[in-house]
């Protein structure tokens, strides 16, 4: 296997979320940036969830052992983090030249190395990068959460930034735009546990907030069957109108963006939508699989979203 192919096998992934990662008709700058992002964010998320690939390939990358947990790899992970915010990479040591006292060690893992030039780029700090990083740590010490303001904060550290880093590359991040944008993240999250509450389970995770089930007279009991009944299917619902609000809340954020950045922030909120709608087809029937949207649905979504922020319906 080559350095690469860890990598690789990371960003194919970008093919199966809700939204379009880094679509085509964005400049090709900004499709490597979106790209690297991604890779990092995948990867965090892969770590946490004991999702690489067969083999060992990316603990050897990070410089640990490939029989190490998630969070010894985590750990790893933000060292080499660390490296990408260094001084300028340094040349190759050789016996001819051996590496300058004090010069910058590049990043071992190729997703790091690749996002190396995009945090240079646009001059961005590791703060966002260490938040995805503690959620997935949070993700190894936190496996229920009992309210839903729980939930939101532990969104503020999984979802949130990568919001955040989209306005950043494109140059257009205010205040406002990113409490938008926080909203159509949090929001993107939330779906996404809706739709992987069976595969959560079996991880021993929960992110249907206690109080919540509580209120629908929900057990985890309920949770682990094949199919879901009438107080599961009511939760579910329950907290995909709460999502359904904050995609509604974050709208602003489209509107308040021009050209190739409101067909891709048309795409994020229209994927969203497009989940919600699936879970609704399927009368929130979450246990036996996830619900997805289909390629019909998101282009409605997608065209209705960006009716709505030129202010056409």
């Amino acid at each position: 296997m080559t350095p690469d192919a860890p990598a690789r096998t990371t960003l194919d992934k970008a093919a199966d979320e809700n939204f379009p990662v880094a679509p085509f008709f964005l400049p090709r700058a900004w499709r490597a940036d979106l790209m690297a992002v991604y890779g990092f964010a995948r990867l965090v998320d892969d770590i946490g969830d004991g999702d690489l690939a067969p083999g060992g390939a990316d603990a050897r990358l990070l410089g640990a052992r490939p029989g190490d947990g998630p969070h010894a790899l985590l750990d790893a992970l933000e060292t080499d983090l660390s490296r990408v915010f260094d001084g300028a990479p340094a040349a190759p040591a050789t016996p001819a030249t051996p590496a300058a006292p004090g010069a910058s060690e590049a990043p071992a893992h190729p997703l790091l190395a690749a996002l190396r030039p995009t945090v240079r780029r646009h001059a961005l700090g590791p703060a966002p990068f260490r938040a995805l990083i503690e959620a997935n740590r949070q993700d190894q010490r936190v496996r229920r959460y009992a309210t839903h303001d729980d939930l939101l904060a532990y969104c503020e550290l999984s979802a949130n930034p990568v919001g955040r880093l989209v306005l950043a590359i494109s140059g257009t991040a205010t205040p406002e735009r990113i409490r938008h944008s926080d909203r159509i993240c949090t929001a993107l999250q939330i779906v996404e546990h809706l739709q992987d509450v069976a595969e959560d389970l079996r991880r021993d995770r929960i992110y249907l907030p206690a109080e919540d089930m509580a209120r629908f007279h929900v057990t985890e009991a309920d949770l682990a069957a094949p199919t879901a009944n009438a107080s599961v299917r009511a939760l579910v619902a329950y907290e995909a109108r709460r999502a359904r609000d904050l995609l509604d809340e974050g709208a602003p954020l489209v509107r308040s963006v021009q050209g190739r950045l409101r067909l891709l922030l048309t795409g994020f909120a229209a994927g969203g939508h497009a989940a919600l709608d699936a879970l609704r087809a399927a009368r929130y029937d979450v246990l036996p699989g996830p619900p997805r949207a289909s390629g019909h649905r998101l282009l409605r979504r997608a065209g209705a979203v960006w009716r709505a922020a030129r202010g056409e319906g």
